[in-house]
């Protein structure tokens, strides 16, 4: 407060007014009440313009002495200057003095000073209002004489600061006492400006990183505890009791609680950065140390941190605890031994954090004595929490969503800061309530996003990487929308004759819709696979079902059969991007030209097939628009580009496809899922495959377990000619039972497995039979069923064919 030349003693009363958007009082002081008449219950809420009494000019009756009015006269009513402080119309600090009416009768006036300074912020305060009576500064003498104005009034019309300050060189010293970062010479300068100038420094900025905040400045309502703790420890270091709050500690009260409101505010923005819950629990733990406590360690549920669901109902003593962040101003490592990150742990009862947890509510322990901490630690096993614990303030508060707790942190103080108090539980309250939501956000995204890659990953085949005569490699990439669940596939069909069969799909849309129909057209595409259809034909009965499925059905497919035995691909497409051979003689890529085709759905439009001739070692990539599309670009830029990183040489398929994802995985904010399939081709040499025609009649049975056993010789599989010999005159024997005459062929293939074929020109396919002790007929097929790896039956153009699988030792494959 300025100073006069007759200094006035004691305190000087001052009304603090807030006003919010409205024009309304949101805040009246009883500084205001003593000043200006009416109590808070009367002034909030009103308009602040009618709660001022102003009424004008003196009544003519009214006898006012010259001296009373001194040089603020002519400034009968609010003045120019608060007048448009409070209709809204400055967005800056201002100063003034005005004469306002009295309680005391229609001819008592009282000179008024008064501050005014905008408030910025997301609340409805928008004006501050300081007020308090003129004549207090001036001793009480109505009419002394007014302090003498500097510089021509620079500050607000009628009011002026003093120059006869009698120890200005004192208050620059001792500037720095409330602003310790403050320099001697900045502290001279402010000094200066307000002494000498009359210049109010009106916003002064310093950034510095503090330790520690005081607590908050606020006499609180309820802090009847906090003083007898206080005074505990006053009494044990020999010094006075702090002093009783003074009376109007409701005016601190309300600055204290905005800035409260302004510390969860500047928390809720610092959290929530991201839905990653590692992050998330760090910057909660930063937020509140060393702002609000010294030491902060989140615990959370173990089904929280491992993305799974915990059982409904309150916590127990069974329920472990993973200790996720411990942030803290000590020592470093003072924690990390007692209560390392990382650990699980459950809660006993009778202690503070156990009352939390199964509660929901904080729990406020202002001072932790020694006895209290002996009686907390004793609850723990194998540890001592004492030093850590003891002559501290703790608060427990607990994260919770949806009124479920997910965990809890554990605040401490130290024995220098202010303890917790009431309305510090209800601050750490509120945080953990933040906290606490976007913890479950977090944790529920991650746990979305689990299930989106276990539903992904159910729908996507485990590819053997060696089939028979090639070797296959695959990737898959989720898209980043629609919780990166899409309808892209792949798939590899092992088929009879040692062929595979190629598939690369992409359902247009996004999202567990075409999710879902991707699922059900791979499994179909497996089941007409199995059926040994060509590929023209496979994609027009999987047009024909999407229809029936629904209009919304659409998709592109590609489809391939790789024979390793005839050295060829056999390709129909429907409205997929086109596969990229990368020949192995020269290293040449290229895209494979093929009808295009309509997608699956469309209907009505025939599909057309084509025969690609293939070496060993040439490649095969075959994948979706994801990989190759960019928005504003041309797709045939990714085409060419999907050309050359398909032909850099590589030492393994997985080497060879990763390549190409790093090419063209990161073009352009990838937003669509991706789904690459690559294989090599080795081919099956001519002398790994032989092939007899039989005779449909029963003498031709002994032959064909004599050709069988020679070419096991012949070929160094002597191990498996018993077996192979005894299945393969199972086979045929119902093949001439059932062909009457016709033809019957066997061939065996030898390609890491042994695979023998038996094919007749009967179409009807054999089944299982349960054959009884007295029956002739009927064992044949579960003779096979039990000694092969794999056995199958299918059409073929003229009949049908029965095949089986034997395992070979790994060192004579």
């Amino acid at each position: 407060m300025p100073g006069t030349g007759r200094s006035p003693q004691g305190r000087v009363p001052l009304a603090v007014v807030v006003v919010d958007r409205a024009g309304r009082v949101s805040h009246w002081s009883t500084g205001a009440r003593r000043l200006f008449g009416p109590g808070r219950e009367e002034a909030v809420g009103r308009p602040v313009a009618d709660l001022l009494p102003v009424s004008g000019a003196l009544p003519d009756d009214c006898v006012e002495p010259e001296a009373a009015r001194g040089p603020y006269g002519a400034h009968d009513g609010l003045g120019h200057g608060l007048e448009e402080s409070l209709g809204g119309r400055t967005s800056y600090p201002a100063a003034g003095r005005a004469r306002l009416d009295t309680s005391a009768g229609p001819c008592e006036r009282i000179d008024v000073l008064w501050w005014a300074y905008p408030l910025v912020g997301p609340g409805p305060e928008r004006l501050l209002v300081l007020a308090a009576d003129a004549r207090r500064l001036s001793g009480g003498d109505p009419g002394a004489e007014g302090p003498r104005e500097v510089a021509g009034e620079r500050m607000a019309p009628g009011f002026a600061l003093h120059t006869d300050f009698p120890a200005a060189d004192e208050l620059a010293r001792r500037l720095p006492e409330i602003l310790p970062s403050m320099s001697v010479r900045e502290s001279a300068r402010i000094v200066g400006q307000v002494l000498e100038l009359g210049y109010p420094v009106l916003e002064f900025s310093q950034q510095d990183r503090v330790p520690v905040t005081a607590d908050w400045g606020v006499a609180r309502r309820t802090e009847r505890q906090e003083r007898r703790v206080r005074a505990e420890r006053a009494a044990a270091a020999g010094v006075p009791s702090p002093r009783r709050p003074p009376d109007d500690a409701e005016d601190l009260e309300f600055m204290a609680v905005r800035e409260r409101l302004e510390f969860l505010n500047e928390v809720s923005g610092r959290i929530g950065s991201s839905l990653d819950l590692s992050r998330t629990i760090i910057e909660v733990s930063r937020a509140v140390v060393p702002r609000f406590s010294d030491v902060a360690g989140t615990y959370l549920r173990e089904q929280v941190v491992a993305g799974e669901g915990f059982p409904e109902g309150p916590p127990d003593t069974t329920t472990m605890w993973h200790r996720v962040a411990v942030e803290h101003t000590d020592e470093p490592g003072r924690w990390d031994d007692v209560v390392p990150v990382g650990e699980s742990m459950p809660f006993p009862a009778h202690t503070p954090f156990f009352q939390c947890m199964t509660t929901g509510d904080p729990v406020l322990v202002p001072y932790i004595s020694e006895e209290m901490g002996n009686a907390i630690a004793a609850q723990f096993e194998k540890r001592d929490i004492r030093p850590l614990i003891n002559h501290r303030s703790m608060l427990v508060v607990p994260l919770k969503a949806r009124n479920v707790v997910l965990g809890f942190m554990i605040l401490l103080r130290h024995r220098e800061r202010p303890v917790f108090n009431d309305m510090d539980r209800v601050t750490g309250a509120e945080l953990a309530a933040r906290a606490g939501l976007v913890l479950d956000n977090a944790r529920m995204y991650a746990y979305q996003e689990s299930v989106a890659e276990t539903l992904q990953d159910s729908m996507l085949p485990h590819i053997e990487p060696h089939m028979p005569g090639c070797d296959v490699a695959t990737r898959y990439l989720p898209g980043a929308l629609l919780g990166r669940v899409g309808g892209d596939w792949f798939d590899s069909i092992k088929l009879p004759g040692a062929r595979t069969a190629l598939v690369v799909g992409d359902v247009m849309g996004h999202g567990l819709n075409s999710a879902a129909m991707m699922g059900q057209l791979r499994t179909a595409v497996q089941t007409m696979a199995a059926l040994d259809l060509p590929p023209a034909q496979l994609l027009r009965n999987l047009d024909d079902l999407a229809q029936r499925l629904g209009e919304h059905y659409l998709a592109t497919c590609l489809y391939a059969v790789y024979d390793p035995i005839a050295g060829g691909l056999h390709l129909a497409n429907a409205g997929h991007i086109p596969p990229v051979i990368v020949r192995a003689a020269d290293g040449r890529s290229e895209l494979l030209e093929l009808p295009t085709g309509a997608p699956i759905g469309v209907g009505g439009v025939p599909f057309e097939s084509v025969r690609i001739p293939v070496a060993p070692g040439d490649r095969v990539v075959m994948c979706t628009d994801g990989l190759v599309e960019v928005r504003g670009e041309d797709i045939g830029v990714g085409l060419a580009t999907l050309c050359e990183s398909a032909a850099h040489p590589a030492a393994s398929m997985d080497d060879a496809c990763d390549t190409i994802i790093r090419s063209l995985a990161g073009r352009g904010g990838r937003k669509d899922d991706v789904a690459l399939l690559m294989v090599r081709t080795s081919g099956i040499e001519p002398g790994d495959v032989a092939q007899w025609e039989l005779d449909g009649e029963p003498s031709e049975v002994p032959r064909a377990r004599g050709l069988v056993r020679r070419q096991l010789a012949l070929w160094g599989l002597s191990d498996v000619e018993y077996v192979a010999e005894l299945m393969v005159s199972e086979l045929v024997t119902n093949a001439v039972r059932h062909t009457a005459g016709g033809r019957v062929q066997v061939r065996l293939v030898r390609s890491g497995t042994l695979l023998c074929e038996v094919e007749d020109t009967e179409h009807t396919l054999p089944t299982l039979c349960s054959a009884g002790p007295g029956d002739e007929f009927g064992r044949g097929l579960r003779v096979v069923a039990r000694l092969a790896r794999e056995w199958g039956t299918s059409r073929t153009a003229h009949g049908k064919t029965v095949w089986f699988e034997l395992t070979l030792r790994r060192e004579r494959v």
